[in-house]
């Protein structure tokens, strides 16, 4: 089974007892996450969470008043998971050169974690408010990134009123090209997202960011 891997992110030092509560509730989130993404949200028991978790069924509800509850709040906390690891592998660049690190983060974070796709993709039917709000706030994120982009002139020749649906035609393409990944290196293509990066990479440069 692969565990869910997750990113440190830095906060103010709280006291002891928080500390374990916080440790607690990130063990049952990442457990949940390894589970779900290897058996689905149908599938996902809290025994079998809690087991992977090494803790009681009992602390469980300490936490998540139900295991609904917990998958309400699984995708938005592996989707924060997923932007803390971008932003620590994406420097101070522009025009393309972004993109591209932004693309290679996203790979590498699908390969540490690779139940992520199943977490997200199952997320519309069993907890849509979770789908919901992930995709509406990456999508946020990714829009006004996209826009700094542009009025720093570093994109082709697109209007502000475009940038929305560039950036769902972007994430798109990123969910169909890591199923694309995952369905090749099961068949021993081990380079295939050096292949899929710089087949995305040329599209982007001769496409969104290209001033011809």
């Amino acid at each position: 089974m692969n565990n869910f891997k997750e990113v440190a992110v830095v906060s103010k030092k709280p006291g002891k007892r928080a500390v374990k509560a916080d440790q607690l509730r990130r063990a049952l989130f990442a457990a949940a996450a390894t589970v779900v993404g290897k058996c689905g949200y149908e599938g996902a028991s809290v025994a079998a969470i809690t087991k992977l978790a090494g803790v009681a069924n009992g602390t469980f509800y300490n936490y998540f008043e139900t295991r609904q509850k917990l998958f309400d709040l699984l995708l938005p906390y592996v989707g924060e998971q997923l932007l803390a690891y971008i932003r620590s592998r994406v420097h101070e660049e522009s025009g393309v050169e972004l993109e591209r690190q932004r693309i290679v983060a996203y790979f590498e974070f699908f390969r540490s974690n690779p139940g992520f796709l199943r977490i997200l993709n199952e997320a519309e039917v069993f907890a849509p408010r979770a789908f919901k709000q992930h995709v509406n706030g990456f999508a946020r994120l990714y829009e006004r990134s996209l826009k700094r982009q542009l009025a720093r002139g570093e994109l082709g020749p697109y209007e502000e009123s475009e940038i929305e649906a560039i950036v769902y035609i972007l994430m798109g393409a990123r969910s169909y090209l890591t199923m694309l990944g995952r369905a090749k290196s099961r068949r021993g293509k081990s380079d295939i997202d050096k292949v899929l990066i710089g087949a995305y990479m040329k599209l982007m440069g001769y496409g969104l960011f290209s001033k011809k």
